[in-house]
């Protein structure tokens, strides 16, 4: 699948577009939403704002640097970034949980989430590997199941801080970036999808707080002060808002009812104060970041463009798609944040980083 005549030229502009109007909502919801409780908790309502909209400007600064730097000398990179990765992962234990998860390290007032970084590194490991593995990945022992040793580590560390659902986007994305390479159907839908499933369940149903989860999903009304809880404030503020919302500013759920309204179920009050409109606008922009995400993969001038498109495109709309089933009771309660919009500081920063990377792409097609 070699690409011959590139192009530089300009980024993505539609693609570049989203992004922005992603972000913008984002820093806007993140105020609306977490102004109750930073006014009790912080004793001042703009305290997540201000916070967020550093780490914006952060994000913006290192999407701009992304989009100058040519994305094929990040390869050099990326054997020291998975290294990297490893004692980050075990850092995380020499810190105090928060409600039995190991996920931050924190210094100062500052976090930082080490699994935000790895399933980038990740992606441009798998990028580069495949990359030069060509044709010889249509072998299964050969070309799939390094992959999934490599990935299913870093997955493991992540599980082993109680983090499921980032080890879970880190699993499925490996396997549409091997699909996009090459990789046998039967392989990766008849041999390691019924694996990686069994194994899940495996997981979920040796927890008692994952099958509790697992449990609450399918009648969170079983279990209304304890488990279900979350859910349930969700589906009420989904509810409330009705088609067009009770305006921006005006949720009742953010008030104490729903637990970090700015977090992992900021959906949930988009569509208290926005409505079913405000919530199919969201999941619009995410569906043409999609489109112009695989469109951007689809012209890149090489196979390594291509997988790295592929498989940054894939971690935010995996994210995304996950993120807005949990609060809409399509699936179990997990921590997935959505993308640009949820409340996080490493969160918002990496994947800004990686959007640089995906335009920079844009910028240098092939004339197929």
């Amino acid at each position: 699948m070699k690409k011959k005549n590139p192009v530089k030229g300009q980024v993505d502009f539609v693609l570049f577009s989203v992004i922005l109007l992603l972000l913008a909502i984002g820093v806007i919801m993140v105020y609306s939403a977490s102004s109750y409780i930073s006014i009790y908790k912080e004793k001042d309502s703009m305290f997540y704002l201000k916070r967020q909209l550093l780490w914006a400007a952060l994000g913006i600064t290192a999407m701009f640097v992304g989009m100058s730097f040519d994305y094929r000398k990040l390869k050099k990179f990326t054997v020291p970034l998975l290294i990297v990765c490893i004692p980050l992962l075990i850092a995380v234990f020499f810190f105090p949980d928060t409600n039995g998860a190991y996920r931050w390290i924190r210094i100062g007032g500052a976090s930082l989430q080490p699994s935000e970084i790895v399933k980038y590194a990740v992606v441009f490991y798998l990028a580069k590997s495949l990359d030069f593995k060509g044709e010889k990945v249509k072998d299964f022992f050969y070309g799939v199941f390094p992959y999934l040793l490599v990935s299913g580590f870093y997955a493991g560390m992540i599980l082993l801080e109680k983090n499921m659902s980032i080890a879970s986007v880190i699993m499925i994305v490996t396997l549409i970036v091997l699909f996009v390479a090459g990789a046998r159907a039967f392989h990766l839908f008849g041999i390691v999808t019924p694996a990686l499933t069994a194994l899940a369940l495996f997981f979920i149903y040796s927890s008692d707080y994952r099958r509790a989860r697992m449990l609450n999903f399918l009648n969170p009304w079983q279990d209304p002060a304890g488990n279900g809880y979350q859910l349930i404030q969700s589906l009420l503020a989904l509810g409330s808002g009705k088609i067009l919302g009770l305006g921006l500013g005006q949720s009742r759920q953010k008030a104490y009812y729903m637990p970090e309204p700015h977090n992992d179920f900021i959906f949930s009050i988009i569509g208290e104060e926005l409505g079913l409109v405000g919530c199919i606008f969201i999941i619009t922009l995410f569906l043409v970041f999609i489109w112009r995400g695989i469109k951007v993969a689809l012209e890149a001038k090489d196979t390594y463009g291509t997988l790295l498109a592929t498989g940054i495109t894939s971690i935010i709309a995996v994210q995304a798609m996950v993120n807005i089933a949990v609060v809409t009771g399509s699936m179990p309660v997990t921590g997935v944040p959505l993308p640009f919009i949820s409340y996080g500081g490493s969160s918002l920063l990496f994947n800004m980083i990686a959007m640089g990377v995906l335009l920079n792409i844009s910028r240098q097609k092939a004339n197929i």
